[in-house]
């Protein structure tokens, strides 16, 4: 085994920490003989075999890789690499054709702040000849918090960088008995702390690249595997037969729901009306379904949603400020152009389950969203595309197909028009 090595930062932290010094300064080595035998060392954005690292390629695989596992995320990547070979071309591109690419990817917040990002990361390079050098120069990029900027550091600059991402929370809190709740902040610290306090000044990069396999593949949430664990001599959790025990959160709230019908509003050509999200809110910059906001229950949904009226309801139709709050400036026109030609969509499916919504649960909510059709003339289809247009809404008439080929949809649409 490789001796250890104390970082930098040993003396005046190790008293904070309940394992001895040599502990301390054996963490990084065991880990990186664990991660050379035993590590994933085939991911395409993986740099630390490489003598000239690209920071662009580990951005790119960080920003990705946020809440997003890597089996989902290694076709999104490739198709990235392949329409979007360095930054540059990521900087050029239009919106829309980022959001195709990062559609079904989920969390598109982060896909604004990626293109975003490029174009600030271009400025730099023009200014300076070269990507940003320091830590403080990632997190100045849209969407780059500490964890990714160290870990850009640290694999895509073969420089000093510490990761405290959830995989490595998840080893650290196991590993010392942390028992604070990991969402306070002063536990981040506490954290944030140990994780620097046992990264190498050296091999930073490959530290963090074995941190987060040790997440990944051995000291997962619900099965952790201990006796493969080169850390299991002297994890605390692991020593008290209470692994599952930590990381330490606070006990969730259940998600409210909503309920939107999802209009599939048709012309005699069979084109279906797709108009784009605002920049801002709930699949900023995507395209959809205009959606017709039908009531919202406080607390969480069991069993058949038939039973929802058994929940606390809110029903907003009738509410101004909430109207406005839950429609797009697109859908309330839409809505409004529909009441005054007495126009209501019907059920689309034939099926036992029609009537049925489909779920599709994002952060903070859970949304049922009920598909209904709607024919239209040519001369409503026209009257309604100039209400658009007058508006400044960006909309197509478009088959499914042909949406789902050329716009960036959010996965709930897709859901929606595979059924």
């Amino acid at each position: 085994m490789t001796q250890p090595t104390a970082n930098s930062n040993a003396t005046p932290l190790d008293t904070t920490f309940n394992h001895s010094t040599y502990s301390l300064n054996s963490f990084a080595p065991r880990l990186l003989d664990w991660f050379a035998e035993n590590g994933r060392h085939d991911l395409p954005w993986q740099q630390h075999q490489t003598d000239t690292p690209n920071p662009y390629i580990v951005w790119l695989s960080e920003v990705m890789l946020q809440q997003t596992q890597v089996t989902t995320v290694l076709p999104y990547f490739a198709r990235f690499m392949e329409t979007f070979p360095a930054v540059q071309e990521l900087a050029a591109a239009d919106w829309d054709l980022v959001a195709e690419h990062w559609a079904g990817l989920g969390y598109y917040a982060r896909a604004r702040n990626l293109h975003k990002g490029a174009k600030q990361l271009v400025e730099v390079i023009e200014e300076t000849g070269d990507f940003p050098q320091t830590l403080a120069g990632w997190e100045a990029i849209s969407g780059v918090g500490p964890s990714t900027a160290g870990a850009i550091m640290a694999m895509g600059l073969h420089r000093y960088g510490v990761i405290c991402d959830g995989n490595v929370k998840r080893v650290l809190t196991r590993w010392a008995a942390i028992d604070g709740d990991i969402t306070k902040s002063a536990t981040t610290k506490e954290l944030w702390e140990l994780a620097e306090r046992l990264t190498p000044v050296d091999d930073s990069g490959l530290f963090a690249q074995a941190m987060m396999d040790m997440g990944a593949t051995l000291c997962t949430r619900s099965k952790p595997a201990c006796l493969l664990c080169p850390l299991k001599g002297d994890c605390v959790a692991h020593a008290e037969g209470r692994e599952t025990d930590y990381p330490v959160k606070a006990k969730k709230q259940p998600k409210p729901s909503k309920f939107s019908d999802a209009l599939l509003i048709e012309s005699s050509d069979h084109d279906i009306l797709w108009v784009q999200r605002p920049d801002n809110g709930i699949w900023g910059g995507l395209w959809s379904l205009p959606l017709q906001f039908v009531e919202k229950i406080a607390g969480k949904v069991t069993g058949n949603t038939k039973n929802a009226s058994k929940n606390k309801q809110l029903d907003v139709r009738s509410n101004e400020k909430v109207y406005e709050t839950e429609f797009t400036t697109a859908e309330q026109i839409i809505n409004e152009w529909l009441t005054e030609n007495k126009l209501v969509a019907e059920s689309v499916s034939h099926t036992l389950l029609e009537g049925a919504p489909i779920k599709h649960s994002l952060t903070h909510f859970h949304w049922y969203l009920t598909p209904r059709k709607l024919t239209v003339n040519a001369a409503q289809m026209t009257e309604l595309s100039e209400k658009l247009s007058a508006a400044e809404i960006t909309f197509q008439w478009l088959t499914e197909q042909k949406a789902q080929d050329s716009l960036g949809l959010p996965r709930a649409m897709e859901k929606l028009i595979e059924r």
